[in-house]
């Protein structure tokens, strides 16, 4: 038996995103613009903090049917959250060194304008989005370049990563119809699984594999 899953207009995204904006708690949808074309959607506006920027971005990419996300949301802060970038600079120095997941010896900080530019080397690709995730949260912080590596000590190789991995998703997701490849630092999640749960479960291991620096999450959730 065939099953064909109805295909989804950009008008049907579009009404999904703004409902995902305005059910999501860090998110203000009467702040923020979407539009959609090709399945691609584009959020404009203006935001009180790159803490929101995130969120709403993070929103769009939820929605089935989306393709890519194109964020032209400005930050705007209000008078009582900016900080001068020394300040900023200290507290994004003391966040790295208060997470325990974070190898903040390994990492080097430089704010301009209210902009946080990361660099420096880790083992796993989850420690740089950790990293990154406890910037983009400061106040005062209106954007995060992160240049961080990702070098594990002895890099296994992609078809060693990929087994380790498509055996890890089967015993956390119970499916084996995740489809995954590796090439490099690179990870791509395809198929179709039947709860959220599950795709952001595979991500997050994904994340977690050793040498990888970027997941491409294709998983499509049709329960």
């Amino acid at each position: 038996m065939t099953t064909t899953s109805a295909v989804r207009t950009d008008q049907d995204i579009q009404r999904d995103v703004l409902a995902e904006l305005d059910w999501d708690a860090q998110t203000r949808p009467t702040e923020i613009g979407v539009t959609v074309a090709d399945g691609v959607v584009t959020l404009t506006g203006q935001v009180d903090s790159y803490a929101r920027r995130w969120a709403a971005e993070r929103c769009a990419h939820r929605v089935r049917g989306v393709r890519a996300v194109a964020s032209d949301l400005e930050v705007q802060l209000p008078v009582a959250d900016e900080r001068t970038d020394a300040d900023i600079a200290i507290a994004a120095s003391r966040a790295l060194e208060w997470d325990s997941f974070v190898p903040a010896e390994r990492l080097d900080l430089t704010v301009a304008d209210g902009w946080v530019m990361l660099r420096g080397q880790v083992e796993y690709g989850f420690q740089r989005r950790t990293a990154e995730r406890e910037l983009r949260r400061l106040r005062g912080v209106r954007g995060v370049t992160n240049l961080v590596e990702v070098r594990p000590p002895t890099p296994p190789s992609d078809e060693q990563n990929r087994r380790d991995l498509q055996r890890l998703l089967f015993r956390r997701t119970g499916t084996e119809r995740i489809e995954v490849r590796v090439s490099g630092d690179t990870v791509v999640l395809d198929g179709v699984v039947r709860r959220w749960w599950q795709r952001e479960e595979a991500e997050r291991a994904a994340w977690a594999t050793p040498g990888v620096r970027e997941v491409h999450d294709r998983l499509v959730v049709a329960g």
